[in-house]
């Protein structure tokens, strides 16, 4: 029923995955990767014998680059982008994305994620949370679960959930690791998040980083433990390292020294560094810390 779309991100595999599903009438895409990873999902489609043009049904988990960077594309092929309400006008008008992608990505933009452009408000669709999208014999049920981004949405079809960022990386047989980039991650939110997809009691988890796990209670449950000890890494050295580069550089010489207890090896580790680079955590973990000291 589901097919794992590789895009191969930046040449390494098992980085970043989209989701093929073929109903009666209509093919779906759950996520789309970056723009520039367009041509890729056309190429990997013609191998399993469909026409990307007949995608008209796209659902993103979230408007970060990686998940939906190329729903444009598609919308201007006449499919209808699913998106949380908070997300749809980031869509329509993407200048701020941008921007704030650039602060962090910096020169890198263009070569990871391709050109980023608007979405006719048409070709937008925002979900309510618990609503159900019904196309041919499926239903798409939208899960709100808040902790990695604001507008962040898991889909729920039959007895799987496609999880977007909420349910963290897992590469192969490597460890669960979380995303934080700025500016939306709250600790809280997301455990409420991971607590609302366990109750859904789901056989399998479709993780855009990557693809097909089934051992629900230890997958979360390394998610956790992963989620406080980077939270408590950034508390705790903040002070120490007031240089974000110092600070940033030790984040990372960290997130590798535990991946190599764990005997994580060279490849997995890279193809790790590729879909969930630890850099980019520091700001998020850091502003959240801010935030909640501010409102003490």
């Amino acid at each position: 029923m589901i097919k794992i779309i590789d895009i191969n991100f930046q040449d390494f595999k098992s980085a970043v995955a989209c989701f093929l599903i073929k109903s009666e009438n209509n093919l779906i895409l759950v996520e789309t990767g970056p723009s520039n990873s367009y041509s890729k999902i056309k190429k990997r489609m013609l191998a399993l014998g469909e026409d990307i043009n007949k995608i008209n049904h796209v659902f993103v988990t979230h408007i970060h680059l990686d998940h939906s960077g190329g729903a444009w594309r598609f919308a201007k092929k006449g499919a209808i982008i699913y998106v949380h309400p908070k997300g749809a006008p980031h869509l329509e008008n993407p200048e701020k994305l941008i921007a704030s992608a650039t602060m962090i990505y910096g020169n890198k933009m263009e070569k990871l994620w391709g050109k980023v452009d608007k979405i006719d408000s048409n070709k937008i669709y925002s979900v309510r949370d618990n609503e159900e999208i019904k196309i041919d014999n499926y239903s798409f049920k939208a899960l709100y679960t808040p902790g990695h981004a604001s507008h962040h949405i898991a889909w729920k079809l039959d007895n799987i959930i496609f999880t977007g960022d909420v349910a963290g990386a897992k590469i192969k047989n490597g460890p669960v690791m979380p995303a934080c980039p700025p500016p939306d991650i709250n600790l809280e939110l997301w455990e409420k998040s991971i607590k609302i997809i366990e109750e859904e009691k789901p056989e399998k988890l479709y993780l855009t980083h990557f693809g097909e796990h089934q051992n629900i209670k230890a997958h979360f449950n390394e998610l956790r433990k992963n989620l406080n000890l980077w939270f408590d890494w950034i508390k705790e050295n903040n002070f120490k390292y007031k240089d974000n580069d110092i600070l940033t550089a030790k984040f990372n010489d960290y997130v590798l020294e535990e991946m190599k207890k764990e005997n994580v090896g060279k490849e997995l580790i890279d193809q790790y560094f590729a879909a969930n680079p630890p850099y980019m955590s520091v700001s998020g973990i850091k502003r959240y810390w801010y935030k909640k000291n501010e409102n003490k």
